[in-house]
């Protein structure tokens, strides 16, 4: 079991601007998915239940979160 995130951004993310990274292998040992703003990589972390982060993909894929 690892504890240790193994961060990664997406391929969309190569123009250095607003991303965040996201560390997927914690989901089968503690069903979370950590986020952090790849800009400051020692900054906080929010985890997120699995099911909390699926929807929020499934949200920005099907273009329902709208804009702020």
């Amino acid at each position: 079991m690892t504890n240790t995130p193994n961060w990664f951004k997406s391929s969309y993310s190569s123009n250095g601007g607003q991303c965040i990274e996201v560390a997927t292998n914690l989901l089968p040992a503690h069903g979370i998915v950590p986020l952090r703003d790849s800009k400051a990589p020692a900054g906080p972390v929010l985890d997120f239940p699995a099911n909390a982060f699926s929807a929020f993909v499934n949200g920005v894929k099907a273009d329902r979160l709208g804009t702020f």
